[in-house]
């Protein structure tokens, strides 16, 4: 690698967090749930740091951020699945979801789709 490279790889390191503007963290979570037994589609706001159950699936929202207003929309949430089909919980799904592209990380499970349509 020459040189002139390596310095500006190092350059662009060292500044690039001043180049992106911070995430700015919002109190809701709006999610889309597709129940695939009935098709049937529903849409909640569940505020960020509480739970809320949908259906057979209880659904914690950790965090949930959006992108600054002069940034490409997208839209970042941290959240907790929990299954309680058969009166047993069983933990499903812990992780970050991208509303641009629901499926990177999506919620694999036999009876519901779920995905990520807005944080507010």
């Amino acid at each position: 690698m020459s040189l002139g490279l390596h310095n500006f790889i190092l350059l662009f390191f060292l500044f690039a967090s001043q180049v992106l503007a911070d995430p700015i963290q919002k109190n809701f979570a709006k999610l889309k749930l597709l129940d695939k037994t009935s098709n049937n589609v529903s849409e909640k706001n569940i505020e960020v740091n509480s739970y809320n159950s949908w259906g057979s699936l209880d659904v914690y929202i950790h965090a949930c951020y959006s992108s600054p207003p002069d940034e490409i929309p997208e839209n970042y949430v941290l959240l907790e699945i929990i299954d309680k089909l058969n009166d047993e919980e069983e933990f499903i799904y812990q992780g970050w979801m991208i509303s641009s592209s629901p499926d990177i990380s999506p919620l694999e499970h036999p009876v519901y789709d779920l995905w990520l349509i807005d944080c507010n």
